[in-house]
């Protein structure tokens, strides 16, 4: 198939090579020069600008936006949708948050464009291990577009998960779920870290990928950057969150569901950013307080 791709980043540039390895014909376009240079070397067309990039896609028109959520997004598919005609379709494989997805999508069927948001995971390592991709919009262009799911996703990695939102909707969830996990095993490491054992957590973070029932590949991952830096030696205590957390979390709250580890996952995120903690002056004054416990200074 022939597929337009805006955003030439570290997923939308794997995303292309994974396409043209597939035999698809791929039209591409990115602010960097260079980034879309990477991309013809790899077999893709340049395009330079978004009505190029159309211009040069035969009707029905397919691109792909893997572009920041937010306004990066937002601007993108307006500018976009001004250049493209009926029944061309508008893919957004980005973060969006999923409340979006049905407004753009009710805009757009008024000029007769399609659109679909398609959730998508596998990181920097999509490339060799294909894209986990969570689908949302009208079934039957699903159906139209479904080679260009199938050939970046691994085998069995790819599904229509519903209405427009869905997708994006399952991928937060997703993300959400992410978080958790990765706390706890941060804290386990730490745990660990803290006893007098003397423990090798790099080995262990390998053993624990053999046959144990937390394995997975965020511990995979969790070992190899161990094995690189036993001691995390120049990383900062400091996390940031792509708003997937946030999102889960509200949604949690609206729908009256308990998603209290989820939660905390994501406050815990948001302590790591407190240099000068509030919070923590007012419990150590606290203590003082009642027990006369020394103040640590």
């Amino acid at each position: 198939m022939q597929l337009g791709m805006i955003g030439l980043g570290k997923m939308g540039g794997n995303m292309v090579t994974r396409l043209i390895r597939g035999g698809h014909k791929i039209v591409a376009y990115d602010r960097s020069a260079d980034a879309v240079k990477a991309a013809v070397a790899q077999g893709a067309t340049a395009a330079s600008s978004l009505q190029d990039l159309v211009d040069k896609l035969d009707m029905p028109r397919a691109v792909w936006v893997m572009v920041p959520a937010g306004a990066p997004t937002e601007d993108t598919v307006k500018t976009l949708a001004g250049f493209m005609q009926p029944d061309d379709t508008i893919i957004d494989g980005g973060n969006s948050k999923f409340t979006d997805d049905a407004r753009r999508a009710a805009e757009l069927s008024a000029k007769k464009i399609n659109y679909q948001d398609a959730g998508t995971s596998g990181g920097v390592w999509g490339l060799q291990n294909g894209y986990c991709l969570m689908v949302g919009g009208d079934k039957p262009i699903f159906d139209r577009l479904e080679p260009i799911y199938k050939t970046l996703a691994p085998e069995n990695g790819y599904g229509y998960m519903g209405k427009h939102g869905a997708g994006h909707f399952v991928k937060m969830v997703h993300n959400g779920v992410e978080y958790a996990m990765m706390q706890a095993y941060a804290e386990g490491f730490d745990i660990m870290k803290a006893t007098d054992f003397n423990l090798d957590l790099a080995k262990i973070g390998t053993l624990w990928m053999q046959g144990s029932v937390v394995r997975s590949w965020l511990l995979d991952l969790g070992a190899a950057a161990l094995q690189k830096n036993p001691t995390l030696e120049g990383i900062k205590p400091f996390v940031n969150d792509s708003g997937e957390g946030r999102w889960t979390v509200e949604a949690a709250v609206n729908l009256a569901v308990p998603a209290p580890t989820i939660t905390a996952s994501l406050f815990a995120r948001f302590e790591s950013r407190q240099t000068d903690s509030f919070s923590m002056k007012f419990l150590n004054a606290l203590r003082n307080q009642f027990g006369g416990h020394e103040i640590v200074k």
